[in-house]
C-alpha cells in the first residue's frame, strides 16, 4: 500500500512540475464570475474555486452542504443531514436528492474574462473493477468586453464496491452573457442525465466480513437489474433593458447622472423552461423486495415526467449607485404552466392507463431594498400566487446585513427571516407505478423561518443559527407513503466553523447541533462533526524560483445516533424508518499540494475501516443496509489555464 502511495505521489508530482509554464498572467487580466439572485434581478459575485487548503474535499455534494447522508457510492441520491440545507421547493421534487450535482436555472453560472479560461478537474479511486472517477472540463471565452460564451461538463462515474451499485451521472451546461451599459442578456442551457443502479441494500450485515465486497448479497441483484434514470433539460433566458441612471463620461474616471437622483429603471423578461423525466425498471418484480404488484408481475417499467414553462415580466428601479444612500425595488408578474404525466395502475390491464394533468399559476412578485454605504443593507422580497393550482400560496423573505472592518479584515453579520404558505408538490398527491400508487389531497404547508449568521473570513470563523416552525409538515412515512403531520413541528440548529493555527499545524472544524420537537416525525442527529488536523508547509526552490504548497493530515466525520431515512428505489425517495445509525467516525488521511495553478491530492478514504473493534466495526452505514465504501486510495488533480 505504501509503495502504491509513493508511486502515485511521484507520478502526479512529476506531471505537475513538468507541465507548468511561467505564470505570465498580469493582474490586469480580470476574471469575474457570478450567478443571479433568486428573482434574477441582480448579479451576485461567486469567487473562483482556487482554494488550496483542504483541496481533498473535492466533492460537489460537500461544497453544497458539509454534511450529507448517502447510499455509500458517490453519484447516487443523497440527502442533507442539516435540515436547513435540504431541498424543499415543490418544483424540485423529482431531483431533490440529486440537486447538488445538477446544472439548473436557479443556479446559473456566468463568467467574463479578458483571456480564455479553461479548467480541468479529475479524480480516481479504487481498483479498476470497483473504481470511482470524476471529471470536469470548463471553458469560458469573451468575444469582447461585453459578450462571453462558456460551458461546463461534469461526469461522476462510479462502479461501486457492492453488487449492482453503479452510478453514471453526466451534467452539461452552456452559458452566455452580454452585459452592455443598457442592455443585458443571460442565457444558460443545461442537460443532466443521472443513472443509478439499484441494489436495495445488502441482505445482512453478517456477511460484511467477506474479502470481496461484490460477494455480499444484496436485495436487488443481477436478476432484477433495477435501474433508476433521471433526465433533466432546462433553459434560462433573462433580458434586461435599463433607462435613465448613470452614464459614463469621456473620462472613464468621471460619471454624470441623469434624471432625479440618478434614478434608473430596468425592464426585464425572464423565460424558463424545464423538463424532468424519471423512470424505474426492474426485470424481476417478484423478487420479494416489494410486497405489492399493481400492473405487471413480469417486468416493471415506471415512468413519470413533468414540464414547466415560466414567463416573468418585471420592472425594477434604483437610485444612483454611486450615492451613499441607495434605494431600489421592483414589481412583476409571473405566469407558470405545468404538464404532468404518470401511469395510473389498473390491475390486469396492459398497457397501464396513462394520464396527463395540466396546472397553471399567476404570481405577483415584488422586491424592495435599501443600501446605506457599502456596509449596511436591508432587503425584502415576496411572491403571492393570485390564481391557479397554488392560489393562496405566498412566500415572504427579509434580511438585514451589516459589515464591519476590523483589524484582520472584514466581518459580516446577517439577520434573515421568511414566512411561506405553499401547496406540497404535485407528486405528493398523484403517483402511479407497478409497486406504488396514491392519490391525496394535502393541506398547504405553513412555515416560518428565522436565522442569523456571522462570518469572519480573516479568522476563518463562522456561525449560523436557524429556527423553523412548521405546520402540516409533509414527507414519507415508515411505509414509504406520503404523510402529512397535522400538528406543529419546530426545528433549531446551530452550525459553527472555526480554524485554529499553532505554528504550521491547523485544526479546521465544522460542528452542527440540531434538534426537532418531534423525533417520531423528524429525527435529526443531535451533533454532527467534521474536522481536519493537518500540517502545512511552503517549499521554496531557490534555483528555479518555484514554490510548492504542501499539506498532510487527517479528516474525520462523525454524527451521533439517530434514525436516518431509508431509501426506496421504486420512487427514488427517502422515507422514515426505525433503525439507528451513527457513533462511527469516518477517517481519511490526505496529502495536498499546489504548484502554481495546479492543485492535487492523494487520500486514503475510510482509513479506519475494520479498526474500531468488533462492536462498531460493522456500523459504517449512513443509510440502513447501505454500507459506505471500505478503505480505498483516492487521488485527484485540478489544472487551470488562462493565458
Amino acid at each position: 500500500m505504501i509503495r502504491y502511495l509513493s508511486i502515485a505521489f511521484l507520478f502526479i508530482l512529476s506531471t505537475v512540475i513538468s507541465a507548468q509554464k511561467a505564470d505570465s498572467v498580469k493582474a490586469s487580466r480580470v476574471f469575474k464570475q457570478w450567478t443571479l439572485s433568486n428573482d434574477y434581478s441582480e448579479e451576485i459575485i461567486v469567487p473562483l474555486d482556487t482554494v488550496f487548503s483542504l483541496f481533498n474535499r473535492y466533492r460537489l455534494t460537500d461544497k453544497y452542504s458539509p454534511f450529507n447522508a448517502s447510499l455509500g457510492n458517490y453519484g447516487l441520491p443523497i440527502y442533507q443531514i442539516n435540515f436547513f440545507d435540504r431541498i424543499t421547493d415543490p418544483d424540485k421534487f423529482l431531483y431533490a436528492h440529486y440537486y447538488p450535482f445538477m446544472f439548473l436555472p436557479d443556479k446559473p453560472l456566468f463568467m467574463n474574462t479578458q483571456v480564455p479560461y479553461t479548467e480541468l478537474d479529475w479524480s480516481f479511486a479504487g481498483p479498476r473493477q470497483t473504481s470511482e472517477q470524476t471529471f470536469r472540463v470548463r471553458h469560458s471565452q469573451s468575444v469582447n468586453r461585453y459578450l462571453n460564451f462558456g460551458f461546463i461538463y461534469d461526469i461522476a462515474y462510479s462502479l461501486g464496491q457492492y453488487n449492482y451499485q453503479r452510478s453514471e451521472d453526466k451534467m452539461f451546461m452552456f452559458h452566455s452573457s452580454y452585459t452592455g451599459p443598457k442592455y443585458k442578456l443571460y442565457f444558460a442551457a443545461g442537460v443532466n442525465t443521472l443513472v443509478s443502479y439499484e441494489n436495495g441494500g445488502i441482505t445482512t450485515k453478517g456477511q460484511l466480513d467477506q474479502v470481496d465486497t461484490r460477494a455480499v448479497p444484496t436485495k436487488l441483484g443481477n436478476l432484477s437489474k433495477a435501474t433508476s434514470t433521471l433526465k433533466n433539460k432546462n433553459l434560462l433566458l433573462v433580458q434586461k433593458y435599463t433607462i435613465g441612471g448613470t452614464s459614463s463620461a469621456t473620462d472613464s474616471t468621471k460619471t454624470e447622472t441623469t434624471g432625479f437622483l440618478g434614478l434608473s429603471g430596468t425592464f426585464s423578461h425572464i423565460f424558463i423552461i424545464e423538463s424532468n423525466k424519471r423512470s424505474y425498471s426492474d426485470a424481476y418484480p417478484e423478487s420479494g423486495f416489494y410486497d405489492t404488484i399493481f400492473i405487471n408481475n413480469t417486468v416493471t417499467f415506471d415512468s413519470l415526467s413533468e414540464r414547466s414553462v415560466k414567463n416573468s415580466i418585471r420592472f425594477d428601479f434604483t437610485t444612483d449607485e454611486t450615492r451613499k444612500f441607495r434605494l431600489g425595488g421592483g414589481v412583476g408578474i409571473r405566469n407558470e404552466n405545468f404538464k404532468y404525466y404518470s401511469i395510473i395502475p389498473v390491475p390486469y390491464l396492459l398497457p397501464a392507463n396513462k394520464s396527463l394533468w395540466y396546472r397553471s399559476n399567476n404570481v405577483l412578485v415584488g422586491r424592495l431594498y435599501n443600501n446605506i454605504g457599502d456596509k449596511f443593507r436591508w432587503l425584502a422580497t415576496g411572491d403571492l400566487y393570485l390564481t391557479g393550482y397554488r392560489a393562496g400560496d405566498f412566500n415572504l423573505n427579509g434580511e438585514i446585513s451589516k459589515s464591519f472592518d476590523w483589524k484582520k479584515g472584514r466581518a459580516s453579520w446577517l439577520l434573515n427571516g421568511s414566512m411561506m404558505n405553499r401547496q406540497p408538490s404535485f407528486w405528493y398527491e398523484h403517483w402511479g407505478g407497478n409497486h406504488f400508487t396514491w392519490k391525496n389531497n394535502f393541506s398547504k404547508e405553513f412555515r416560518i423561518d428565522m436565522g442569523s449568521s456571522f462570518s469572519y473570513p480573516a479568522r476563518k470563523a463562522s456561525l449560523r443559527v436557524n429556527y423553523a416552525l412548521i405546520d402540516n409538515y409533509t414527507d414519507f412515512d415508515t411505509l414509504a407513503m406520503p404523510s402529512q403531520h397535522s400538528g406543529g413541528l419546530s426545528v433549531i440548529s446551530v452550525l459553527a466553523g472555526k480554524e485554529v493555527k499553532a505554528w504550521k499545524f491547523h485544526l479546521a472544524t465544522d460542528a452542527l447541533i440540531q434538534k426537532s420537537s418531534n423525533a417520531a416525525v423528524l429525527d435529526l442527529p443531535l451533533a454532527t462533526l467534521r474536522t481536519a488536523l493537518y500540517f502545512e508547509h511552503l517549499f521554496r526552490f531557490e534555483s528555479t524560483g518555484g514554490k510548492l504548497y504542501f499539506q498532510i493530515g487527517a479528516d474525520a466525520t462523525y454524527h451521533t445516533l439517530y434514525h436516518p431515512y431509508n431509501y426506496l428505489p421504486a420512487t427514488g425517495r427517502y422515507y422514515r424508518q426505525d433503525i439507528s445509525t451513527g457513533k462511527y467516525p469516518f477517517v481519511n488521511v490526505f496529502i495536498n499540494f499546489k504548484v502554481k495553478r495546479t492543485r492535487a491530492f492523494i487520500m486514503f478514504d475510510h482509513l479506519n475501516y475494520k479498526m474500531m473493534g468488533s462492536k462498531i466495526s460493522d456500523n459504517y452505514d449512513m443509510i440502513p443496509d447501505y454500507p459506505m465504501n471500505t478503505r480505498m486510495l483516492r487521488y485527484g488533480l485540478s489544472w487551470t489555464f488562462y493565458d
